[in-house]
């Protein structure tokens, strides 16, 4: 059954990256949690840290989930163990299709309701959590971001709650697609030009880097 293998929120830490602190190393919260629509810069999961209000956070940045069958690839290829929450996702979901997850589909989980909207782009403050100098090169190489969601319905959700894509629009740009055409595929950017419920500045950008001949 696709669900949830925890729900992690983070504090402020010192990191080497954009503004000296980050609440990307978060950890699993024991039973249930809040999540509301966000205002700018906020974090949608009750009591998880947003440092980097610019660039993180917000209603379209609401919550960030990471898969653990993920989690498990970057296990074997790091020889290393990676726990819940460490990548900064605050639900690390398990038989769930993240990467595949069409821009726009709908995730119930608990008393919530989400809706996909882009995928992660690794930055400096990743690289510092994972202390791996060419860590931006491989994550965007390997191909699986993780999904950023908006809150349609506020609720609480926990650790072993079933989530239910219970909408999925009729759409080729899933969340690997819009995450090849941002970080080095430029031919597929027109796809997220016009494609449905796209959020509105990753459409804006997309139309500006459209290859022109």
């Amino acid at each position: 059954m696709p669900g949830l293998e925890s729900v992690n929120v983070g504090v402020p830490k010192p990191y080497v990256g954009k503004g000296g602190r980050s609440g990307i190393d978060k950890m699993p919260a024991a039973g249930p949690v809040a999540v509301t629509v966000p205002g700018w810069g906020a974090s949608g999961v009750a009591g998880d840290a947003i440092v980097d209000k610019p660039n993180h956070g917000g209603p379209d940045q609401a919550v960030y989930a990471y898969a653990r069958e993920d989690l498990e690839v970057w296990t074997a290829k790091l020889d290393r163990s990676i726990r819940a929450g460490f990548f900064g996702e605050n639900l690390t979901t398990v038989g769930v299709e993240v990467t595949g997850a069409v821009v726009g589909e709908l995730w119930r989980i608990g008393t919530v309701v989400l809706q996909v909207t882009s995928p992660r782009i690794p930055c400096a403050t990743f690289t510092d959590q994972m202390k791996r100098a060419r860590w931006v090169k491989e994550f965007t190489a390997h191909g699986a971001p993780g999904a950023y969601l908006r809150v349609l319905e506020p609720g609480e959700l926990r650790a072993g709650d079933e989530v239910t894509v219970t909408d999925r629009p009729d759409s080729p740009v899933t969340i690997g697609v819009m995450f090849r055409a941002l970080t080095g595929e430029p031919d597929l950017l027109p796809l997220l030009v016009a494609a449905p419920l796209i959020p509105d500045d990753i459409r804006t950008l997309a139309a500006r880097r459209v290859p022109t001949s």
